[in-house]
């Protein structure tokens, strides 16, 4: 029981991943019909916020300490932090080690930004084209998106610590009653999925309980008729771009600690997390995230060495075969709705 509960929760940091990356895809297309295929590179810049500020905070001077000397007797030189000669040596320190969580309110208005200008500077010209030209312009984009943060940042995985309070793991078996050291967990891991869990209440809630969320959910409903009211809902649905950028780019800060960032690390998730939106029904957001967290489970359970050995590749093609029989069984997905993408 024990290994089985540990399976799940190693399948809840990726799921949470998957679910707010899709839960960004299906807001874009259910809102303006996009089929948005640089929504990984979102994802990737997301994390480079986080690469970015760290390398911002890190940045240092450096002085001589004459009570200081090296082997060879001159006087040393001490590389001292701007944060930390700005803010005092223990405030600047918890500051740079904290850079994680900080990054969230650098990305926020940064995402944003990119998300509507890659929404009115490109993608707008392309909403009554057909959804393969969607998909060959904004993959391009995510291509050159890919190469930008590889020219700027190199090309090998960039390191970024978590705080120095969630390293390490815990008994989480403890808590339910199972034997010491049954269920050890990552600390970091266990904070990405209340984060995503608490991002994904936030956007739910936004459309359900907000003014603004109700017309953009009567516009994704019907659009013609809602124009016709008198509201600007193109300006709604833009704003919507970059909220969804934004909710992805969050998705990328807070995994920076679990996968240090790369410049591919977009694409990988990118495929994976269309799957995602296809099982859970296109234009679906509750379907997006119960599909993320699902796959996210099904993939940890494929991973084990008694699933390997059973069928050697399994952990790398279990989310294909998942949807190849949820296609079958339900053509729009498990929550899919009547009407998107048919003819």
């Amino acid at each position: 029981m024990d290994a089985i509960f540990l399976q799940i929760l190693n399948g809840l940091d990726k799921g949470s991943a998957y679910a707010l990356i899709a839960l960004g895809l299906t807001l874009i297309f259910g809102t303006l019909g996009v089929v948005n295929f640089a929504h990984g590179a979102l994802f990737m810049i997301g994390a480079f916020c986080a690469v970015t500020l760290s390398r911002l905070l890190s940045l240092s001077f450096t002085t001589i300490d004459e009570t200081r000397t090296d082997f060879l007797g001159n006087p040393m030189k001490v590389e001292t932090p701007y944060a930390e000669w700005l803010f005092g040596p223990e405030f600047g320190a918890a500051i740079i080690d904290w850079t994680v969580p900080l990054s969230i309110l650098f990305a926020i208005p940064v995402m944003l930004v990119v998300g509507l200008v890659m929404e009115r500077g490109l993608i707008k010209h392309f909403y009554k084209r057909p959804h393969a030209d969607q998909i060959l312009v904004t993959f391009g984009l995510a291509i050159v998106l890919q190469e930008v943060i590889k020219y700027f940042y190199g090309a090998n995985p960039i390191p970024t610590p978590a705080p120095e309070l969630f390293r390490g793991s815990f008994d989480f078996g403890a808590l339910l009653g199972f034997e010491a050291n049954a269920v050890i967990y990552p600390i970091w891991r266990a904070v990405y999925f209340i984060f995503s869990l608490t991002v994904i209440a936030a956007v739910f809630g936004f459309l359900q309980f907000t003014t603004f969320g109700m017309v953009v959910r009567a516009g994704m409903a019907d659009r013609e008729t809602v124009g016709l009211l008198g509201i600007d809902i193109d300006k709604r649905f833009t704003i919507m771009f970059g909220i969804a950028a934004a909710v992805a780019g969050l998705a990328g800060v807070m995994y920076t600690p679990i996968n240090p960032p790369n410049y591919h690390m977009g694409m990988d998730f990118l495929v994976l997390s269309f799957v995602v939106v296809v099982v859970g029904g296109m234009g679906s957001l509750p379907g997006a995230v119960l599909a993320g967290f699902l796959l996210g489970i099904l993939e940890s359970f494929a991973s084990t060495a008694w699933a390997i050995n059973l069928v050697p590749g399994i952990n790398q093609i279990i989310i294909y075969l998942v949807a190849i029989v949820v296609l079958l069984t339900r053509p729009r997905g498990l929550m899919g709705r009547k009407g998107v993408m048919e003819e």
